[in-house]
């Protein structure tokens, strides 16, 4: 009896044993607190070695994963399979994400540079008091094209696309709200229009475009634009700007119908496992160096005042990525128009891209 005792209690130590390494390793990985930041966003948005300098300076380590758009970020999110820390989800996204609950509040008091955001961009309808939400970048969606093979002809219009000389020259970023909402501001219809006529007007109007399309396409528009393969490309200004820098041949445009003014935020998810890492990243890239070297690999506008100081002045007084706030007036914020009207927006873009093939 004795030695049966003996032989469970043993058994009853290497088991305990076992659970706690396996704790501590899972501890270390992330799966719980630790020492572990898993952050979720677009790709290529980030300067890799300000990731490193966070790691190097507080001594967490980051794992960084991206997604292509809104709803692949929501629906990995949502589904659980991995804890993420910050996530950088849209303006109309975190609306949707707040109302299903899929949100932390974020505590003001942990990110002193907060200070450093301007107030244009701090407590807009779609988080009011910011809440949930710190911004990270804004930008617009706008015409991108090569002045040399438009032969001196200026591009000021969604409707210019729809020019016969364009045919087979247009790039379009592969996004339903982007597409139906050139479709629906060529007409003079809001972005965020409900009334199906108005789409279903939008959509067909789009069907005559086909044959000035050469793609639909995602990240490849860069480099399909800085070859010189297509003459226009419906992008965000940030790529616009990236590919400027490169060329001078090109310009982009803001089209006078109106356009999409967005805003990404960084987010924590309400599976966060290292809710005190989360904070400490959204700070850290909230410090205007940070921001302004971040900004400058990056592209896109930043919402950083103090950032603003140190970058070139003909970048901050590019009206083109930096317009005020009367030229963004008549732009739009993408809303939340809900899963019922989005999936009638995603069924439209699907066949007009059946349509082009």
């Amino acid at each position: 009896m004795n030695k049966l005792i003996r032989a469970f209690v043993a058994v009853f130590a290497v088991a305990f044993l076992l659970m706690y390494t396996v704790s501590k390793l899972n501890e270390s990985e992330g799966k719980t607190a630790g020492n572990t930041l898993t952050v979720f966003n677009w790709g290529d948005y980030i300067d890799a070695e300000l990731i490193d300098q966070f790691e190097k300076e507080t001594g967490i380590k980051v794992i960084y994963e991206t997604f292509d758009s809104n709803e692949a970020m929501m629906t990995k999110i949502e589904q659980g399979g991995t804890a993420y820390d910050v996530a950088v989800p849209s303006e109309y996204a975190i609306d949707k994400m707040k109302k299903a609950n899929q949100l932390l509040p974020v505590d003001h008091s942990k990110i002193p540079n907060l200070k450093f955001i301007d107030e244009r961009f701090m407590n807009l309808a779609f988080d009011p008091g910011n809440k949930y939400s710190i911004p990270y970048f804004w930008g617009t969606v706008g015409i991108l094209y090569n002045k040399d093979l438009m032969k001196g002809k200026e591009i000021t219009a969604w409707n210019d696309l729809w020019g016969p000389e364009l045919r087979n020259e247009i790039l379009l970023v592969d996004g339903a709200r982007e597409v139906m909402g050139m479709g629906l501001n060529s007409l003079h219809y809001s972005l965020n229009d409900t009334n199906k006529q108005h789409l279903i007007e939008a959509k067909e109007k789009l069907d005559t475009l086909t044959p000035n399309i050469k793609a639909i396409v995602g990240d490849e528009i860069r480099m399909l634009m800085e070859n010189d393969e297509a003459t226009i490309g419906v992008v965000w200004s940030g790529t616009a700007s990236e590919l400027m820098w490169k060329k001078e041949n090109l310009e982009y445009v803001v089209p006078e119908e109106g356009s999409n003014l967005w805003f990404d935020n960084m987010v924590i998810p309400k599976t966060a496992k290292n809710v005190e890492a989360a904070h400490k990243f959204i700070n850290f890239m909230l410090d205007p160096k940070i921001a302004t070297q971040n900004t400058e690999y990056v592209g896109y506008s930043t919402p950083n005042k103090k950032a603003l100081e140190y970058m070139p002045k003909e970048i901050v007084s590019d009206e083109r990525f930096y317009p005020d706030p009367e030229q963004t007036e008549r732009l739009e914020v993408y809303e939340n128009l809900g899963p019922n009207m989005l999936a009638y927006y995603n069924e439209l873009f699907l066949e007009f891209k059946m349509h082009k093939k």
